[in-house]
């Protein structure tokens, strides 16, 4: 995702291109990657922890910080925030050092993990029940296997705090005025709801793919038809997957047929998505891909026009992510950071995460207005949840990706390139990286 409403500088949450990059240390000399003993328990004594984060992904922390104080008075969490940028150049040389902080939050796990600069929490995920507190997709982007690069499974090393989805925005009015009672709910009503709009003088799709955003129209068909699991396997790097699946070829193709049948703007491609959520929010498409970090200024605009839904198809699956906090390896108070880390699924830090944009981990502790914008993301994100639908961002894969995605739905767009091209570019980048 774009710099947005959460300001989040990448089109993933968890953006591949940062802690992967730095390796500083070594696995022989870095601390042991799993805690000998734990404990649930808080020490009686004054601790300090120490804790780094960005202004964007840590817009919520501080609140919660100040409320797990107010639970834990002995306790003090010092919050620091550092720009996108220059988080994502130091913090590996912040856990390899001598003051480490006690949390962090992690873009991805990567060299970060394979240095053991961070803890494993598997102890911590079983003494508190984080595999019932969370879905199964919702811990997986944060797992890593035993070659410290193959995410979505093996050991856990962070814990989600607050989530993101993309769906589908639609305008009410709009959808009115074309004869649609409401969002569709398989990609043949989508299609013919959009044809419907194309004869009646409305935009069918808003789209701005400066920044390559047409990839979560791609990515949204694909899983939405043929499911989740595979499609998460390619995106968390797991060896023997392809890009060449029947799904990402059907985005692909209905990218191509969509531009051709004049359902997207003529200028998509010279349009970023900030430009591309005003053009909406001034009434231009029926509908539009788009996530949760965008629904203040959509909601703003189109007051009780905008509704949200999850990307019609035959299963519930979205591009989705968290912002995730680990446990640095040379932590004195590991046992009080991981209280820490268990009070942000809490309800107090559900409510403060869901004023920030984000979505909670158990969305009952939150309340929105029926009709509105805020309202359809907690239904949409609750039935993700249940299904275990939500997909991580196919432009994090690998952390060249983005550019690749970017290219490569331009030339499609642009009718520079068909199915098997954009295929080929897009495995090939994966291959470098993953084999």
């Amino acid at each position: 995702m774009k710099k947005s409403t959460l300001a989040l500088p990448a089109l993933g949450l968890a953006a591949m291109v940062a802690l992967s990059a730095c390796a500083p240390g070594s696995a022989a000399t870095a601390p042991s990657a799993a805690p000998d003993s734990i404990s649930t328990e808080i020490p009686s004594t004054d601790v300090v922890l120490e804790l780094a984060t960005t202004p964007e992904s840590g817009a919520a922390t501080k609140k919660i910080a100040e409320a797990f104080t107010q639970k834990h008075s002995n306790v003090k969490v010092n919050v620091t925030a550092t720009s996108f940028e220059d988080y994502n150049k130091g913090i590996n040389l912040q856990l390899d050092s001598d003051k480490a902080p006690d949390i962090a939050l992690m873009n991805v796990v990567g060299n970060t993990v394979k240095n053991n600069l961070v803890l494993n929490l598997d102890a911590y995920s079983e003494a508190y029940g984080w595999e019932n507190t969370y879905s199964a997709s919702g811990l997986s982007q944060w797992r890593v296997a035993e070659d410290g690069e193959t995410l979505g499974s093996g050991p856990l090393y962070a814990v989600p705090s607050g989530f993101s989805e993309v769906g589908l925005y639609y305008n009410k009015a709009l959808a009115k005025q074309v004869g649609i009672d409401g969002p569709p709910q398989t990609l043949k009503e989508l299609e013919e709801d959009m044809a419907k709009a194309k004869e009646a003088g409305v935009l069918p799709l808003q789209l701005g793919n400066a920044q390559g955003h047409a990839s979560f129209v791609v990515q949204s068909i694909g899983q939405s038809e043929y499911g989740a699991e595979n499609a998460a396997k390619w995106a968390f790097g797991t060896k023997g997957t392809s890009f060449d699946t029947p799904g990402n070829r059907l985005g692909a193709e209905k990218l191509q047929e969509w531009t051709k049948a004049g359902y997207i703007p003529d200028s998509a491609n010279s349009v970023d998505l900030q430009g591309a959520v005003a053009k909406f929010g001034a009434g231009e498409g029926l509908f539009f891909v788009d996530g949760n970090w965008d629904a203040s200024k959509i909601s703003d605009a189109l007051q009780s026009d905008a509704g949200f839904a999850v990307f019609p198809g035959k299963t519930r699956a979205a591009i989705g992510s968290s912002v995730g906090y680990a446990i640095s390896a040379k932590s004195k108070n590991k046992d009080t950071a991981a209280a820490f880390l268990n009070f942000m699924s809490s309800p107090e830090a559900g409510k403060l995460q869901f004023e920030q944009g984000f979505l909670p981990a158990d969305t009952s502790v939150v309340t929105a207005e029926p009709g509105t914008v805020r309202a359809d993301l907690l239904k949409a994100f609750g039935e993700l949840r249940d299904a275990d639908g939500i997909i991580p961002f196919n432009n994090n894969a690998t952390a060249t990706m983005d550019k690749t995605l970017t290219a490569e739905t331009q030339r499609l767009i642009a009718g520079e390139a068909g199915t098997d091209d954009f295929i080929k570019a897009v495995q090939d980048n994966w291959t470098k990286v993953h084999g």
